[in-house]
């Protein structure tokens, strides 16, 4: 009786190997398919030097800074970052339900990156404007464009070469640096 259990247990377990490896073979076979691709279109050379970058103005109906997503040739943004994507602040959004906050005239004198902050020198326009809430959006605008870059962390603004100038209300001030909330 012993002897038949034996066989009987040895038959039940290389059976269910067998059936193990016909079922894993399988699976193997169904997973490993090779299909091949084929895009729809062909991308054009203009296509692939183009990436998608966020530039914040402000809604014109809550006032709230919000997002534009833009796509912009790879090249112009690798050569001068910083000054491209302020330079599209300036302009202003393409989105007609958007509106700029940077004043018309400004200029940028400099702009450099010290570790991780990112310090901008602004002309004069740049203070002629009033009110709190437009100059927190304009403050937040370019603090939530620029610090979309990964190397950015913080914004530091001079006028006209000049440290702790203000807004002409003296609200605000440019005394410390500006972090993305």
């Amino acid at each position: 009786m012993n002897r038949i259990l034996k066989i009987g247990i040895i038959l039940i377990c290389v059976s269910l190997i067998i059936l193990g490896a016909i079922y894993f073979v399988g699976l193997k076979k169904k997973n490993f398919k090779i299909e091949e691709y084929e895009p729809e279109e062909e991308m054009s050379l203009e296509q692939e030097r183009k990436t998608l970058i966020s530039l914040f103005f402000v809604n014109k109906t809550n006032k709230e800074p919000q997002a534009e997503a833009r796509l912009i040739d790879v090249k112009e943004l690798v050569k001068e970052p910083y000054l491209t994507l302020l330079n599209l602040l300036i302009e202003g959004p393409k989105n007609s339900s958007l509106e700029k906050v940077i004043p018309d005239g400004v200029k940028i004198n400099d702009i450099r990156l010290e570790g991780d902050i990112l310090v901008i020198d602004f002309s004069n326009e740049f203070v002629n404007i009033e009110g709190k809430e437009n100059e927190k959006n304009l403050i937040s605008t370019i603090v939530k464009t620029l610090t979309e870059l990964t190397e950015v962390n913080g914004i530091k603004i001079l006028i006209d070469g000049e440290e702790n100038k203000s807004f002409l209300d003296n609200i605000i001030t440019f005394k410390e640096v500006f972090i993305r909330e």
